[in-house]
């Protein structure tokens, strides 16, 4: 009996399955975006200022989160599939637009201003989480901001139907993934849960705001209190 084929990778499957849906995609969240989302989007504005230089992961097609953050800013949009980077390109010239996987992708420390990612987290192995939070912080310039919507059940990962097509899923809950943030070097400002129509039912996101400590929040952290036993 000849070997089966391996099962593809989770960055694979995500990719495969925004190629196939792209138009799709684009028709139903930025033609008509949730109340949600644009909850979302306003939060972020209002957080990042004008002139900033901002990195969105997961930037799909580039409506309306991508064209919005562009007015002012300087974006680069990532995504791993070639098919959303194509229609982003086509639709938001304002950008710059990058296909890469970002479980792998890295950049030089303190070379940003801000890092958003809507909705691509969930789409991300829980395990490769914490390593990603990681370098996000590193990315941020101090007093950086970084804004993204997060799960908020517990689900180890795997493949479900979405929108027609297998799309890989994991998270942790909520709890959970505030702390990650907060261990990745980064201060939850904002944290709030916001349901979103999807697929075939709604679906539940932790939108976080957190920032990177300044020089001067971080030397004040690290002044010894009375309650510090290091002195």
């Amino acid at each position: 009996m000849p070997p089966s084929d391996p099962e593809p990778s989770p960055q694979r499957t995500v990719a495969d399955g925004y190629d196939v849906i792209a138009e799709r995609y684009q028709a139903w969240s930025g033609a008509r975006p949730s109340p949600a989302r644009r909850t979302a989007l306003a939060m972020a504005l209002a957080a990042i200022p004008s002139g900033a230089e901002v990195l969105e992961l997961g930037c799909g097609a580039g409506l309306p989160m991508t064209a919005a953050l562009a007015e002012g800013r300087d974006v680069t949009g990532l995504d791993i599939s070639a098919a959303q980077i194509a229609l982003a390109t086509r639709d938001v010239p304002a950008a710059r637009f990058l296909q890469a996987d970002l479980i792998t992708y890295d950049r030089p420390p303190a070379s940003i201003d801000g890092v958003v990612a809507f909705y691509v987290l969930t789409h991300v192995p829980r395990t490769e989480l914490a390593p990603l939070l990681g370098r996000i912080a590193r990315w941020l310039r101090p007093g950086g901001v970084f804004f993204a919507a997060f799960g908020v059940e517990d689900d180890p990962g795997g493949v479900e139907e979405y929108l027609g097509v297998p799309m890989y899923f994991s998270q942790y809950s909520a709890r959970v993934n505030r702390r990650l943030v907060g261990e990745a070097g980064l201060v939850v400002e904002h944290a709030e849960v916001l349901v979103e129509p999807e697929d075939r039912a709604s679906a539940r996101f932790l939108w976080v705001l957190a920032r990177k400590a300044s020089a001067e929040e971080s030397v004040v952290s690290r002044r010894p209190g009375r309650g510090d036993r290091t002195r």
